[in-house]
């Protein structure tokens, strides 16, 4: 007899591995089951993690390079590039080892294999049969725990009765032109000496956070987007004080721009063409490496997914309930793979909300309002619930008010050397007209990415506004600027008018 579970997850990304996290924790037999040879997924194995490590690295350029502005005499003689990236695989292989442990410790059971489901193989129709073969550079399946892998064979079935499908998502190539030679990806990217000279091809945050590590390390670095401002379909003011930082790092960024050709003869060397909107006129470009930084696919286009009865859309994106059920009989999904921010933190809470639910508890859906985005590029943007004109668009909410704060006023951006934006969101709920409640927030900041958890349980929680801004920041801080701005939106400025 095939052995049994209550729950098999298919990939072990944040989405999945709070899922078999959560559901081992309440009492349910789970199997967790990755292609790679480590869990954590692309965030902690080439992506969040990873990339997070050199931008800690590289921030020490900039503080050096900016010494003597606070009169004191520094320089940067050389970049030890083994060390770099030997710190970055270090952080990474700790993570990675204290997730195995906790994985073992909650008795959760994981397989390495590439895994599909066999729905004519099923004989009880509450049971769903998973099958599992070896995954790349593999000669079979392994039964890996926190320090050992056991070989189960080239090939094991096993059964379960809910399926969470949580496969996350691979860089987009180029239109027409497929990562090779020097036009590469962003976990090339991660592996890769800093380069001489770059063209970045993208807006979002990948393309971004790559530009300052970059630019940080003295790399002459040339940021390609479509349209006039980075971030855009962020907050305006967000992704206009963003592009004009950027740029007074260093950073040439050249706007509304379409790719018209990209080439790469050698790993040493690629060429990108270009036109701007408006012009008929092609530039040509010329820099070591071009890294292609225009979006993410889902990882769901296996013919088995179609077999089992999967819904998708036109992007390839699995079609689910609030809760992350799909059409299929005790499918979920949950991740990258289903519409929405593709963010580790959001798949956090979607996998223990699965969890629960197949636990049969009774809970909320994830609230999409509530999950923060965060950049960090420098400086560091961030943001949470509507822009305001989400808000005003929006007929849960009457008297929709936008509210910016003037970075500059605030102490610590002052020392910090750069500028910033910082606007608030506020409106009245139509249920409840005269409660005025704090519906978003925008920034641009150092440290931003801290600064936006408070944001976010004003937001979540539908916090009076007068009640938020009656709320007291320490002085001097950044956090100080989000409390003069709730006191701006409130109508009592202290520090602006």
């Amino acid at each position: 007899m095939n052995e049994q579970f209550d729950i098999a997850v298919i990939g072990a990304g944040p989405g999945g591995y709070s899922t078999a996290l959560r559901a081992s924790q309440l009492g349910l037999n789970v199997a967790l089951i990755e292609r790679d040879a480590t869990p954590g997924g692309t965030c902690l194995n080439r992506g969040c993690i990873p990339t997070k490590t050199l931008l800690d690295i590289t921030a020490t350029f900039d503080a050096v390079r900016h010494t003597a502005d606070a009169g004191i005499n520094a320089r940067i003689d050389s970049i030890d590039f083994n060390a770099v990236h030997e710190r970055r695989t270090q952080v990474v292989s700790t993570m990675v080892h204290g997730l195995s442990a906790l994985l073992a410790q909650r008795g959760v059971t994981v397989f390495q294999a590439e895994a599909s489901l066999d729905r004519d193989a099923s004989v009880d129709p509450q049971w769903h049969t998973v099958r599992l073969a070896a995954s790349p550079n593999t000669a079979g399946v392994l039964r890996r725990d926190a320090k050992n892998s056991t070989p189960q064979g080239p090939e094991l079935t096993i059964e379960a009765r809910h399926v969470v499908l949580a496969t996350g998502s691979r860089p987009r190539p180029l239109p027409g032109t497929p990562f090779h030679n020097a036009i590469i990806d962003s976990t090339q990217a991660l592996a890769i000496d800093f380069p001489k000279s770059a063209v970045i091809i993208g807006a979002g945050a990948v393309a971004v956070e790559f530009a300052s590590i970059w630019n940080s390390a003295g790399c002459d670095v040339t940021l390609i987007i479509r349209k006039d401002r980075v971030l855009s379909a962020w907050d305006r003011r967000v992704g206009v004080t963003l592009t004009r930082e950027l740029a007074r790092n260093g950073i040439t960024i050249i706007k509304n721009a379409s790719i018209t050709h990209v080439e790469s003869d050698s790993p040493a060397e690629a060429t990108v063409r270009y036109r701007v909107k408006g012009s008929d006129e092609e530039t040509t470009l010329h820099a070591d490496t071009v890294l292609g930084a225009i979006g993410r696919d889902a990882n769901t286009n296996a013919t088995w997914l179609s077999d089992a009865g999967v819904e998708r859309d036109e992007q390839g994106l699995i079609i689910t309930d609030a809760y992350g059920r799909t059409h299929a009989r005790d499918i979920w999904a949950v991740g990258d793979i289903v519409a929405g921010h593709a963010l580790a933190h959001r798949a956090f809470e979607q996998g223990i909300t699965v969890a629960e639910r197949i636990a049969g508890l009774d809970v909320e859906p994830v609230d999409e309002d509530t999950v923060p985005q965060v950049v960090f590029s420098r400086p560091q943007a961030a943001c949470v619930g509507l822009t305001g004109a989400q808000a005003k668009a929006d007929e849960r909410f009457l008297n929709v008010a936008e509210t910016a704060y003037p970075m500059m006023g605030n102490a610590r951006m002052l020392m910090s050397g750069t500028t910033g934006a910082l606007s608030v969101v506020s409106g009245e709920l139509a249920t409840k007209p005269g409660a005025r409640v704090v519906l978003g927030v925008h920034m641009v900041s150092p440290e931003a990415t801290e600064l936006i958890a408070e944001a976010e349980q004003l937001v979540g929680n539908r916090v009076p506004l007068s009640e938020a801004a009656r709320l007291i920041h320490p002085h001097p801080t950044f956090s100080e600027a989000f409390g003069e701005a709730l006191l701006k939106a409130d109508g009592r400025p202290l520090h602006t008018r």
